[in-house]
């Protein structure tokens, strides 16, 4: 073994140091979020809490009749393809209308 033999292997030994790839540390993988309790309407719903049902006569017929349904309580309109606002109230009326302008739908939101 000569005198240049340990230099070699270390700057052997350097150079492969350099050629290794610096990965980062891995990001702890974040915890589930847990679940929201105590909060109104978000466990459960009640069940047409709205009384929607009281309204399916007006099924099938345009949304010009929705004002002479008698309404008591807050409603809303929703035009075929129309936006939405993502506010609920389960005790307002949602009259969806279809691409004729036909009530097709009627639920609570």
């Amino acid at each position: 073994m000569n005198a240049k033999t340990p230099a070699v292997i270390a700057l052997s030994l350097l150079t492969l140091a350099a050629c290794t790839p610096n990965t980062p540390p891995t990001a702890p993988v974040p915890a589930a979020p847990m679940p929201v309790a105590q909060v109104s309407g978000l466990e459960e719903r009640e069940p047409d809490a709205c009384r929607a049902k009281d309204y399916t006569s007006a099924l099938s017929k345009p949304g010009s009749v929705i004002p002479t349904l008698g309404v008591t309580r807050d409603y809303r309109v929703v035009e075929y393809r129309g936006i939405e606002p993502q506010e609920y109230d389960p005790l307002r009326i949602v009259f969806r209308l279809d691409q004729a302008g036909n009530i097709y739908n009627i639920d609570c939101g």
